[in-house]
């Protein structure tokens, strides 16, 4: 990924958050058939490993789980809010018209290995980990148990579990940092006019 170092993020508190905030990623691997990219919730333990680890689980009828090597790397994507910058919204515009239209947006890129846990136990401490976050803001939360024994195991037994060792979390937060603090505020004041709430809220050193 291309990084100049005004949109780097090195602080690992803000790429984790964005992470957590945003599970759904695009886990990118290479095999015999070239590259694949599968979009997969992932669960992030952040306190194990030197970097963290990345939980997640496929279909059984997916071939990446068949496809990838013990130990292989890989490539998850994570995005967050992200949107098209018209250089009108940028108060020096106005003034000389050296301004062109940009795309802002924050993404973090976790390079890992990866591990497939072909465990039923496994799947099912994963499963029930992931339905209590993600049920934890509904008024009467979805659980496991809820559905019936049999059912469940078959659906248990239909996903394959996979884990990554995080080598390195790489953070892009591109929020027009080289631009001046009043531009920077006329972009983050139209994109909340328009309902960018989460775009327009991000904030970042310049």
């Amino acid at each position: 990924m291309y990084l100049p170092p005004h949109f780097a993020t090195p602080d690992p508190a803000a790429l984790h958050q964005l992470i957590l905030a945003h599970p759904l990623g695009a886990l990118v691997t290479c095999g015999e058939q070239g590259l694949d990219a599968n979009h997969l919730p992932f669960e992030f333990d952040a306190d194990e490993g030197v970097h963290g680890i990345l939980r997640a689980h496929v279909a059984r009828n997916n071939p990446l789980w068949q496809e990838v090597k013990e130990g292989q790397e890989v490539l998850v994507i994570f995005r967050a809010a992200e949107g098209y910058i018209s250089p009108n919204w940028y108060p020096s515009k106005q003034a000389h018209h050296q301004q062109v239209p940009t795309w802002n947006y924050a993404v973090v890129h976790a390079h890992g290995r990866i591990r497939v846990r072909d465990d039923a136990r496994f799947v099912r401490r994963l499963l029930a980990s992931l339905t209590r976050t993600h049920e934890a803001a509904e008024p009467a939360p979805w659980k496991m148990a809820d559905a019936p024994r049999d059912y469940l195991e078959a659906m248990v037994q239909a996903v394959v579990g996979i884990e990554i060792e995080i080598d390195q979390l790489v953070g892009k937060f591109k929020l027009s940092q080289n631009k001046e603090a009043a531009d920077r505020q006329g972009a983050i004041d139209v994109l909340q006019e328009r309902g960018h709430t989460a775009l327009g809220k991000v904030r970042t050193s310049p």
